[in-house]
Protein backbone atom coordinates (compact mmCIF):
# COMPACT_ATOMS: atom_id res chain seq x y z
CA UNK A 1 0.00 0.00 0.00
CA UNK A 2 2.73 2.48 0.89
CA UNK A 3 4.36 2.17 -2.52
CA UNK A 4 1.06 2.00 -4.42
CA UNK A 5 -0.04 5.42 -3.18
CA UNK A 6 3.39 7.02 -2.64
CA UNK A 7 2.74 7.29 1.07
CA UNK A 8 5.46 8.65 3.32
CA UNK A 9 6.45 6.41 6.23
CA UNK A 10 6.32 8.43 9.45
CA UNK A 11 6.89 5.73 12.05
CA UNK A 12 6.82 2.00 12.68
CA UNK A 13 4.77 1.68 15.86
CA UNK A 14 4.78 -2.11 16.21
CA UNK A 15 7.31 -4.68 15.12
CA UNK A 16 6.70 -8.43 14.99
CA UNK A 17 7.47 -8.95 18.69
CA UNK A 18 5.11 -6.16 19.78
CA UNK A 19 2.36 -7.54 17.56
CA UNK A 20 2.78 -10.99 19.13
CA UNK A 21 2.61 -9.53 22.64
CA UNK A 22 -0.50 -7.50 21.77
CA UNK A 23 -2.22 -10.58 20.32
CA UNK A 24 -1.28 -12.65 23.38
CA UNK A 25 -2.81 -9.99 25.62
CA UNK A 26 -5.94 -9.82 23.45
CA UNK A 27 -6.32 -13.61 23.60
CA UNK A 28 -6.02 -13.55 27.39
CA UNK A 29 -8.57 -10.74 27.71
CA UNK A 30 -11.01 -12.55 25.40
CA UNK A 31 -10.71 -15.81 27.34
CA UNK A 32 -11.03 -14.00 30.67
CA UNK A 33 -14.18 -12.14 29.63
CA UNK A 34 -15.70 -15.26 28.05
CA UNK A 35 -14.68 -17.42 31.04
CA UNK A 36 -12.93 -19.92 28.78
CA UNK A 37 -13.37 -20.99 25.17
CA UNK A 38 -16.89 -22.44 25.51
CA UNK A 39 -19.28 -21.05 22.87
CA UNK A 40 -16.51 -18.69 21.70
CA UNK A 41 -16.57 -18.06 17.94
CA UNK A 42 -13.76 -16.00 16.38
CA UNK A 43 -14.78 -14.45 13.05
CA UNK A 44 -12.07 -12.77 10.96
CA UNK A 45 -13.06 -9.99 8.57
CA UNK A 46 -11.39 -10.42 5.19
CA UNK A 47 -8.47 -9.46 4.49
CA UNK A 48 -6.16 -8.72 7.39
CA UNK A 49 -8.67 -9.65 10.08
CA UNK A 50 -8.43 -13.28 8.94
CA UNK A 51 -4.77 -14.00 9.81
CA UNK A 52 -5.19 -12.02 13.05
CA UNK A 53 -8.19 -14.19 13.97
CA UNK A 54 -6.15 -17.31 13.14
CA UNK A 55 -3.38 -16.14 15.46
CA UNK A 56 -5.88 -15.43 18.24
CA UNK A 57 -7.42 -18.87 17.65
CA UNK A 58 -4.00 -20.52 18.15
CA UNK A 59 -3.21 -18.46 21.26
CA UNK A 60 -6.59 -19.24 22.82
CA UNK A 61 -6.12 -22.95 22.09
CA UNK A 62 -2.70 -22.79 23.82
CA UNK A 63 -4.17 -20.97 26.82
CA UNK A 64 -7.27 -23.11 27.27
CA UNK A 65 -6.33 -26.46 25.73
CA UNK A 66 -9.61 -26.12 23.85
CA UNK A 67 -10.26 -24.75 20.36
CA UNK A 68 -12.73 -21.93 19.94
CA UNK A 69 -14.91 -21.96 16.84
CA UNK A 70 -13.52 -20.10 13.84
CA UNK A 71 -14.96 -18.47 10.74
CA UNK A 72 -14.34 -15.88 8.04
CA UNK A 73 -16.62 -13.24 6.56
CA UNK A 74 -16.26 -11.14 3.45
CA UNK A 75 -18.16 -7.86 3.74
CA UNK A 76 -17.74 -6.71 0.12
CA UNK A 77 -21.44 -6.84 -0.78
CA UNK A 78 -22.43 -5.29 2.56
CA UNK A 79 -20.35 -2.13 2.15
CA UNK A 80 -22.20 1.19 2.03
CA UNK A 81 -19.69 2.46 -0.54
CA UNK A 82 -20.03 -0.46 -2.94
CA UNK A 83 -20.66 1.88 -5.87
CA UNK A 84 -17.17 3.37 -5.39
CA UNK A 85 -15.51 -0.05 -5.32
CA UNK A 86 -16.16 -0.67 -9.02
CA UNK A 87 -18.58 -2.35 -11.38
CA UNK A 88 -17.32 -5.87 -10.67
CA UNK A 89 -16.13 -6.08 -7.06
CA UNK A 90 -14.15 -9.17 -6.08
CA UNK A 91 -16.20 -11.14 -3.58
CA UNK A 92 -14.47 -13.82 -1.55
CA UNK A 93 -16.13 -16.66 0.26
CA UNK A 94 -17.69 -16.28 3.68
CA UNK A 95 -16.86 -19.37 5.70
CA UNK A 96 -19.00 -19.93 8.77
CA UNK A 97 -18.98 -23.72 9.02
CA UNK A 98 -20.75 -23.76 12.37
CA UNK A 99 -24.03 -22.09 13.25
CA UNK A 100 -23.55 -18.74 15.04
CA UNK A 101 -26.85 -19.06 16.91
CA UNK A 102 -26.35 -18.42 20.66
CA UNK A 103 -22.55 -18.16 20.30
CA UNK A 104 -20.24 -15.49 21.71
CA UNK A 105 -18.85 -13.94 18.54
CA UNK A 106 -15.58 -12.04 18.50
CA UNK A 107 -15.28 -10.09 15.25
CA UNK A 108 -11.60 -9.59 14.46
CA UNK A 109 -10.15 -6.85 12.26
CA UNK A 110 -6.82 -5.10 11.89
CA UNK A 111 -7.77 -1.41 12.23
CA UNK A 112 -10.85 0.33 13.59
CA UNK A 113 -11.28 3.70 11.89
CA UNK A 114 -14.74 5.02 10.90
CA UNK A 115 -16.70 1.96 12.05
CA UNK A 116 -18.20 1.34 8.60
CA UNK A 117 -16.38 -1.97 8.05
CA UNK A 118 -17.69 -3.25 11.37
CA UNK A 119 -21.24 -2.12 10.55
CA UNK A 120 -21.04 -4.10 7.31
CA UNK A 121 -19.68 -7.12 9.18
CA UNK A 122 -22.53 -6.94 11.71
CA UNK A 123 -25.10 -6.71 8.90
CA UNK A 124 -23.70 -9.81 7.24
CA UNK A 125 -23.31 -11.70 10.51
CA UNK A 126 -26.98 -11.17 11.40
CA UNK A 127 -27.96 -12.74 8.08
CA UNK A 128 -26.50 -15.99 9.48
CA UNK A 129 -28.42 -16.05 12.76
CA UNK A 130 -28.67 -14.51 16.19
CA UNK A 131 -25.54 -14.83 18.31
CA UNK A 132 -25.73 -14.53 22.11
CA UNK A 133 -23.41 -11.51 21.89
CA UNK A 134 -20.93 -9.91 19.51
CA UNK A 135 -17.70 -8.24 20.64
CA UNK A 136 -15.01 -6.56 18.56
CA UNK A 137 -11.26 -7.19 18.74
CA UNK A 138 -8.87 -5.00 16.75
CA UNK A 139 -5.12 -4.76 16.64
CA UNK A 140 -5.23 -0.96 16.19
CA UNK A 141 -7.92 1.55 17.18
CA UNK A 142 -7.36 4.94 15.50
CA UNK A 143 -9.49 6.77 18.07
CA UNK A 144 -13.09 7.87 18.45
CA UNK A 145 -12.60 11.21 16.72
CA UNK A 146 -12.65 9.37 13.36
CA UNK A 147 -15.85 7.38 14.05
CA UNK A 148 -18.76 7.93 11.74
CA UNK A 149 -20.91 5.33 13.51
CA UNK A 150 -21.42 4.51 17.21
CA UNK A 151 -19.03 1.55 17.20
CA UNK A 152 -16.18 0.83 19.59
CA UNK A 153 -13.80 -2.07 20.13
CA UNK A 154 -14.07 -4.29 23.20
CA UNK A 155 -10.52 -5.60 22.85
CA UNK A 156 -7.76 -3.30 21.54
CA UNK A 157 -4.15 -4.18 20.85
CA UNK A 158 -3.13 -0.54 20.77
CA UNK A 159 -4.86 2.83 20.62
CA UNK A 160 -3.15 5.08 18.07
CA UNK A 161 -4.79 8.51 17.66
CA UNK A 162 -4.12 9.74 14.12
CA UNK A 163 -4.75 12.70 11.84
CA UNK A 164 -7.04 12.50 8.80
CA UNK A 165 -3.96 12.71 6.56
CA UNK A 166 -2.42 9.62 8.12
CA UNK A 167 -2.95 5.97 7.31
CA UNK A 168 -2.26 3.01 9.56
CA UNK A 169 -0.89 0.03 7.67
CA UNK A 170 -0.85 -3.39 9.30
CA UNK A 171 1.69 -5.51 7.45
CA UNK A 172 1.39 -9.27 7.87
CA UNK A 173 3.55 -12.03 6.42
CA UNK A 174 0.46 -13.50 4.76
CA UNK A 175 0.16 -10.43 2.50
CA UNK A 176 3.32 -8.33 2.85
CA UNK A 177 7.06 -8.78 2.98
CA UNK A 178 7.23 -7.92 6.68
CA UNK A 179 5.43 -7.96 10.03
CA UNK A 180 4.89 -4.47 11.36
CA UNK A 181 2.40 -1.68 11.92
CA UNK A 182 3.28 1.72 10.49
CA UNK A 183 1.90 5.22 10.32
CA UNK A 184 2.06 6.72 6.84
CA UNK A 185 1.36 10.26 5.67
CA UNK A 186 -0.57 11.04 2.52
CA UNK A 187 1.66 13.46 0.57
CA UNK A 188 0.52 17.01 -0.21
CA UNK A 189 -2.22 17.05 2.43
Amino acid sequence: MADEYNLIEKAIIMDSARMKRALSRLASEIVEENQGAKDLYLVGIRRRGVPLAERLFNKIEQLEGEKPLYGIIDITLYRDDLSTVGANPIVNKTELATDIEDKNIILVDDVLYTGRTIRAALDQLMDFGRPRKVKLAVLIDRGREHRELPIQADFVGRLVPTKQTEIIKVMLKEFDDREAVGIYEIPNQ
